[in-house]
Formats: structure tokens, C-alpha cells, sequence
């Protein structure tokens, strides 16, 4: 009687063991259902943008214990980051990594990031990013039916060209440059004496391969990775403005998951983040040198040059503060400032 007692006892404790360590296991593992998630970008499965968005499939999939996985989709295979925002917002697709130029066009909060020399380092850009002024920009995207988890690095843009080394502010004048379909940085070139053509990032290395475009303006990584190096012979360290890309899911897809689902893919976003903006600002050092090696000439501009930047961009700076709003731009302001006074 006292073994049966025992045994019963040892089968009560197995059983209570077995449930805590079943309960031990992430929500998503016991609860959600098996998911396929779609993500589509624009660049080379190389770019750093590439290797972060690997990185955040693969957390994905450890974290959800095999449950939920992620699809990558690199180099508009699904269409321009335009075509994919639609897409996200019709249900037609669940993710998409872009930059926050084609966001500006249904957020026009979002044209913050695009005013010319708003940053000056990698470290105002996460304050800025990763604080509450790029958290408010996240959270106003419900009613665009888009959802924003995170900021990743798309890096600071310079610009490349066929015709002529430049080394001066007015060396500008004349090009005839590709910029995204964003109304401050076609008023941006323009400001600077260029013929600024609207121009979707599919149709640029033809252009340029044609002739038909002598210029355009990207960050080393970009420029890199889509061997624009073939097409062109200048490039000029200009830092004009700090590019952020965007982890954006689709409402109607995010409405279908769980809470447990959702912090899956929000932690899964920041983790790889930090790996994406680690691995960019590596590759970029290493791919200037990589350019010259491809028979690129790599300028920079004295910082003369780089004020008359500035004094010729200013304009355009106080046209689209009151079009952004003043009260978003003023607190942008304050968080670079206090950002760039940190040791």
C-alpha cells in the first residue's frame, strides 16, 4: 500500500514538473498558430539591409519555436518600396523594410528625416531614432494602416556622379541627378543648382548606364552593393543627410496576431537592429575603400564648402519645418543637441 502511495505521489510530481516546464515555454510555442510572413525591401541581400533583415528571420523563428517564418523578398522582387507600402496597407503583403522617404508621402511628419544636415553623427541619429520624437513618428502610423516596430541605419547620403570630381559647393551646379520621389530632396538639389529628376531606385543604374542621368545620391553601402561604381566614376562625401530605414508590418496582418506574437516581433526587430547598424557602419569603412579600389575618385568637401551647403539648403530647411510642423522640429532639435553634447 505504501509503494502504491509512493508511485502515485512520484506520477503526481512528474505530472507537475512536465506542466511547469510545458509553461516555461514562449507564449507563441504553445498558443499561436503557424504563420508565414512575408518581407520585401528594395536593396541586394549582401547590404547590410540584407544581412539585418536574415538576422530578424532568424530570431523570429527562435523565439516563436519554429512557428513563424520569415520570408525574405530583397531587391523589389515584390515591387518598389511604393508598390510594398500599398501592399502592406491592402493586406496583400505582412512586412516591408524601407526608407522613410516613400513614408513621407502618406505621413508628412516622416520628411523630419530628410532635412538637409538635421544630423551629424551615427550617435544623434540613434537618440534621435530610438527616443520619443522616433517613437511618435512609429506610433502615428495606426492610421496610415501600417504599424512601425523600429528604426535600422540606411546610413549618411553622398553623391556620385559621371562627369567630374567635385571638391565645391557650386561643383554641383548642373548635374543632372536622380533623387528619390521626396519633395525636400528634389527641392534640396535644385536649391543647389542641379536638375533634380524624380526617379524610382529600379530605373537608376540604367539611367545612369544610358547617360541619360549624371548623377544621383545614396549612401556608400547602397552605392556599393548596386555597383554603381560600373556607371560612375565620382564620388563626393557630402553627408548631406542621414538616411533611416523603417521596419513596417501591414494593420490588417498585425490585427490577426496575438500579444505575444506582436512582442515577438517587436523584440525581434531591435535585436536586429542593433546587429544591422553595427555591420553598416563596418561595411562602410571598409567599402570607401573597396570604391577606390573600382577605379573611384572619393572627395570630400573643406568645411567651407560644406557651410555654403548649409546656407544654400536653408531655405528649404524653413519651408518644410512649417510644412513638418514646428513643434515636432523643435523637439528633433533639442534631442540632436543633447545627443551631440554626450561624451
Amino acid at each position: 500500500m505504501k509503494r502504491r502511495t509512493h508511485l502515485s505521489r512520484l506520477r503526481h510530481t512528474g505530472a507537475a514538473l512536465l506542466l511547469a516546464g510545458l509553461c516555461t515555454l514562449p507564449a507563441t510555442a504553445q498558443t499561436a498558430p503557424e504563420r508565414s510572413i512575408r518581407l520585401g525591401h528594395g536593396i541586394a541581400e549582401e547590404h547590410p539591409l540584407g544581412l539585418g533583415a536574415k538576422r530578424f528571420a532568424e530570431l523570429v523563428d527562435k523565439a516563436s519555436s519554429g512557428r513563424t517564418k520569415v520570408k525574405i523578398y530583397p531587391a523589389t522582387q515584390l515591387g518598389s518600396e511604393t508598390q510594398m507600402i500599398s501592399a502592406l496597407r491592402g493586406g496583400v503583403q505582412e512586412m516591408l523594410i524601407t526608407s522613410t522617404a516613400p513614408v513621407a508621402t502618406l505621413a508628412k511628419d516622416y520628411l523630419l528625416f530628410d532635412l538637409p544636415f538635421l544630423l551629424g553623427s551615427e550617435q544623434e541619429a540613434d537618440a534621435l531614432l530610438d527616443g520619443p520624437v522616433g517613437q511618435r513618428l512609429l506610433d502615428g502610423l495606426a492610421d496610415k494602416n501600417l504599424v512601425g516596430l523600429c528604426y535600422w541605419e540606411n546610413g549618411f547620403r553622398h553623391v556620385t556622379n559621371s562627369r567630374r570630381a567635385v571638391h565645391k559647393a557650386d561643383e554641383l551646379a548642373g548635374l543632372k541627378l536622380r533623387v528619390m520621389q521626396n519633395p525636400v530632396y528634389i527641392d534640396s538639389f535644385k536649391a543647389l543648382g542641379a536638375n533634380a529628376v524624380p526617379m524610382p531606385f529600379t530605373e537608376l543604374y540604367t539611367a545612369m548606364e544610358t547617360r541619360a542621368i549624371d548623377a544621383q545620391e545614396n549612401p556608400i553601402a547602397i552605392i556599393y552593393a548596386s555597383k554603381f561604381y560600373e556607371v560612375q566614376k565620382h564620388v563626393t562625401l557630402t553627408k548631406h543627410a542621414y538616411a533611416p530605414y523603417v521596419v513596417l508590418v501591414g494593420k490588417p496582418f498585425w490585427d490577426k496576431l496575438q500579444p505575444a506574437e506582436r512582442d515577438t516581433l517587436k523584440q525581434a526587430c531591435r535585436e536586429a537592429r542593433d546587429y544591422q547598424r553595427a555591420t553598416s557602419r563596418r561595411m562602410t569603412a571598409q567599402q570607401l575603400d573597396q570604391l577606390k579600389a573600382q577605379g573611384m575618385t572619393v572627395s570630400e568637401l573643406a568645411p567651407g564648402e560644406t557651410d555654403k551647403l548649409r546656407a544654400k539648403l536653408q531655405p528649404v530647411v524653413d519651408r518644410f519645418t512649417q510644412e513638418i510642423g514646428l513643434a515636432l522640429v523643435a523637439d528633433a532639435q533639442r534631442a540632436v543637441a543633447a545627443a551631440r553634447t554626450k561624451p
